[in-house]
């Protein structure tokens, strides 16, 4: 499964970010190991974020995007493109969340 995470940070010790669309970065995993680290290009300007990110995470073969916060624009972006999401304790770590995923 491969997963983009929100996060604030470019490092593994981040914690998720509490924005969806908006989140400053996204920590890729495909099966539990770290892909890449992907700046969102649209964390700021004109409205419209959570709908391009759901686009460009289709593109890329997300299967489920996990940030503290799914606005409404973006589930229904994320829904069309058949990626699952799930908002989470943005307090958690990036690395917590790996293992929680990993283990299921």
């Amino acid at each position: 499964m491969k997963i983009a995470i929100a996060c604030d940070e470019k490092n593994l010790d981040s914690t998720i970010s509490k924005l969806g669309g908006r989140s400053p970065f996204y920590q890729i995993f495909d099966n539990g190991e770290f892909v890449e680290t992907v700046k969102n290009p649209f964390a700021t300007g004109a409205g419209g974020a959570g709908y391009s990110v759901a686009y460009m995470m289709a593109d890329m073969g997300i299967d489920l995007i996990v940030a503290g916060k799914i606005g409404e624009n973006m589930a229904s972006a994320l829904q069309e493109r058949g990626i699952k999401w799930e908002e989470i304790d943005e307090n958690m770590k990036i690395s917590e969340l790996v293992k929680k995923f990993s283990e299921n």
